[in-house]
């Protein structure tokens, strides 16, 4: 309950009810991270955080091969943690120590208690990568540390005691990071270019889909069986009703759950301003 509720189900080795929940905690980690950062005013050396992470990631996986921090309880004390600290900034109380105590809280947790930690510090040199190249992109920053921590990352699997997964084997990891990469660039392309309405609409209810998707995928096979077996004609129906259903529910719960959230977030955080 406590990690599904501060989301940092990764990093305190939980699994989330929707098998895609794992992304969320190192999101937060992240959040946790630069909150504390702007509060000290040091969140502008963002290529410095990128190198680092990256340097740690290849650290942590010659070192680490499990969670250091086992047990349910870094989920039960970060939760207490997490709903204390986040207490204090919202009323005002404290903020700066609660800040820092969560801030340092998310990295001891990617650390020492997540499933694969050296993939958590390699997350992160990506996301601190991307504010980085934003700084670059307004002139606020060199891009170097873009190549360089794009490097450490992509040899952060070669020497990790993990690596013999399929999904971290370094010639997987090289090329995913290659295509997502390519995926940005193409996008950066065309940002200034007019976005179809439809795609707008998607990305609207992207997260829902995001939530979504995995769970109904996981329900074909219980009510259809294993799909190998069908015929093509059966699978494409299948799969074109999947797609149906996905969107609508997505677009039903953008409507009556994230919607309203995100609105009542932004009243909550007027009212605090």
């Amino acid at each position: 309950m406590a990690a599904h509720l501060t989301m940092l189900l990764d990093v305190v080795h939980i699994g989330g009810l929707a098998d895609p929940m794992w992304t969320l905690s190192y999101e937060m980690v992240f959040y946790l991270l630069v909150t504390a950062l702007f509060v000290r005013g040091i969140h502008r050396a963002s290529g410095v955080y990128a190198i680092v992470f990256g340097a740690i990631a290849i650290v942590a996986g010659i070192i680490f091969d499990s969670p250091i921090l086992g047990g349910p309880w870094p989920a039960i004390i970060s939760g207490a943690l997490f709903l204390t600290g986040l207490t204090c900034l919202l009323s005002g109380n404290f903020r700066t120590t609660a800040a820092y105590t969560l801030g340092l809280m998310a990295v001891i947790l990617l650390l020492f208690s997540g499933y694969v930690p050296w993939f958590g510090a390699a997350i992160l040199a990506v996301m601190f990568t991307g504010t980085t190249l934003y700084r670059w992109e307004h002139g606020t920053g060199p891009f170097w540390p873009v190549l360089a921590s794009a490097a450490l990352v992509a040899i952060s699997p070669v020497w990790s005691i993990q690596a013999g997964w399929w999904w971290v084997q370094p010639q997987v990891w090289i090329t995913t990071l290659a295509l997502a990469a390519a995926t940005f660039a193409a996008a950066r392309a065309l940002r200034d270019r007019t976005i179809p309405r439809t795609l707008v609409w998607l990305g609207l209810v992207s997260y829902s889909v995001y939530l979504l998707h995995h769970p109904l995928l996981r329900l074909l096979p219980e009510f259809f069986g294993d799909m190998r077996d069908l015929t093509l004609t059966t699978r494409l129906a299948l799969g074109t009703g999947y797609l149906a259903t996905l969107l609508l529910l997505s677009w039903a719960t953008y409507r009556l759950v994230e919607g309203p959230a995100q609105r009542l977030g932004k009243r909550l955080a007027r009212r605090t301003a």
